[in-house]
């Protein structure tokens, strides 16, 4: 096993403990730290692909941005209890989890060797390909984002104004 394959392998076993950390914590505020630590793994994982303009994006844009205003609703909305757990719901988690959870066993146990992770292409992440392919391609789903932040943010100053 070369070294890059244990540095992906590592990294993936520490973004998947955080992504566990978000959903088993009873604590939203430490729930939302999870997903930062997720967030920057994620990151992490993109400058090992020689992505650096992504990885620093999705530290500026999702670390940043996006998790400040999911604190900013937590803190405004001040959830003091908590609903109880369901047990159907935790059933159902429970069996899809499994079932993906074997799925990829049986991918990574598969006889033959895997392709190395960081192998990318010239251009991969590079921020001209990056911006073409962000405002020719992919125009329709960054407006639609940008407009489904604009609601959220819009949704916040009403819960905000409410209270008051």
């Amino acid at each position: 096993m070369t070294s890059s394959m244990i540095i992906f392998y590592t990294l993936a076993a520490l973004l998947v403990l955080s992504s566990l950390m978000v959903v088993f914590q009873r604590n939203v505020v430490h729930c939302a730290m999870a997903v930062v630590a997720a967030l920057f793994l994620i990151a992490i994982l993109f400058v090992t692909l020689q992505a650096p303009m992504v990885g620093v994006l999705q530290i500026l844009v999702y670390a940043g941005a996006i998790m400040v205003l999911f604190l900013f609703v937590i803190m405004l909305l001040n959830p003091t209890s908590l609903e109880p757990r369901r047990g159907l719901w935790w059933g159902f988690g429970t069996v899809v989890a499994l079932l993906l959870g074997g799925a990829l066993a049986a991918l990574v146990s598969h006889d033959e060797a895997p392709a190395d992770p960081f192998t990318a292409t010239e251009l991969f992440g590079a921020p001209e390909s990056l911006a073409k392919s962000l405002f020719t391609d992919f125009v329709l789903p960054f407006e639609i984002a940008s407009v489904l932040l604009l609601i959220a943010i819009v949704g916040a100053v009403v819960l905000a104004k409410r209270g008051n």
